[in-house]
């Protein structure tokens, strides 16, 4: 396995992030997202696969291990999770990157992305972002659209009002993210996690600030979960016109997501139009160690 580097970083954003790199810093940067509940670690293959040609950045995200972790949920909204993204690679004296994200680490890279593509959200950051690499993590719209009016995502996202309701978080002091997760998640499967990978995830969660932390990833989402009965209507954010991502985009879908139905990805190409998407059939929703071999394989064409 390649080498990484271990880096602690005080962020301008007020965050001591930890971050792991691979390959040389002269090369274009590729940065890492994780998702929940795992850490930068969910990208092992393809930092290793890729840091021949590309410097390969992976953080714990704001909440995760030893990064820090408030414990206020307004400490995770989405802004302040891009703004994390920008800040380390600027502490990274990182101008222009490619982004990658699996999972809720893919819902920042979709932020990422919209904001700093050309003519992006924000204009301080727009232009720096010069591809995206999506796994398995739906486009904000599409979601939020799916789960008013698709009774099948609607259903496969009710653990989402379990992790934000407080009724739960003394089952998460009593027995860490491990209770949570035996309590409200219904669609899981097991899958071949390296036993070493999975004991390293198990010890993450007995840390209770860092089950807080993931939590408030929920919890501070402004993304609308109805219950199953309820008459729901679409917020404002999905009501109308969205932007388009204009830049180079791969999207890899694993097919047997049983949280994130292929329904997803359908009519997403109006919202990104400069769009290659790679299906991976047979596989569940933790794909980029599933089957990374088919991952890297995607990411070779596109990044080609």
């Amino acid at each position: 396995m390649t080498e990484q580097k271990h880096h602690r970083f005080s962020l301008s954003t007020g965050i001591e992030m930890d971050a792991f790199t691979a390959g040389d810093p002269a090369n274009p940067a590729i940065i890492f997202l994780h998702g929940f509940p795992e850490s930068h670690r969910t990208w092992r293959h393809q930092m290793a696969h890729f840091s021949d040609r590309f410097f390969c950045i992976a953080p714990d995200q704001r909440g995760y291990r030893s990064s820090s972790k408030p414990q206020n949920v307004d400490a995770y909204t989405a802004d302040k999770l891009t703004a994390d993204i920008f800040a380390l690679a600027d502490a990274l004296g990182i101008h222009n990157f490619i982004i990658a994200g699996h999972d809720w680490g893919g819902a920042i890279a979709w932020s990422v992305a919209l904001n700093g593509q050309p003519g992006g959200f924000n204009p301080a950051w727009a232009g720096r972002v010069t591809r995206a690499i999506i796994a398995n993590a739906p486009h904000p719209y599409l979601f939020q659209r799916l789960m008013i009016n698709d009774m099948q995502q609607r259903a496969a996202s009710q653990y989402i009002r379990a992790f934000r309701d407080p009724a739960n978080d003394a089952v998460v002091r009593e027995a860490g993210l491990t209770g949570l997760l035996l309590k409200t998640i219904s669609w899981d499967k097991p899958s071949a996690m390296e036993p070493e990978e999975r004991a390293a995830l198990l010890k993450d969660w007995q840390d209770r600030d860092a089950c807080f932390g993931m939590l408030n990833w929920y919890r501070a989402s402004a993304i609308y979960v109805p219950a199953m009965d309820e008459d729901a209507e679409m917020p404002a954010f999905a009501a109308g016109d969205f932007p388009k991502l204009m830049i180079p985009t791969l999207v890899v879908w694993a097919m047997d997501d049983l949280a994130l139905p292929a329904s997803n990805i359908d009519g997403i190409e109006a919202l990104v139009p400069h769009l290659t998407i790679a299906p991976v059939e047979d596989c569940g929703h933790f794909v980029i160690w599933e089957r990374p071999d088919a991952v890297n394989a995607a990411m070779e064409q596109f990044l080609a």
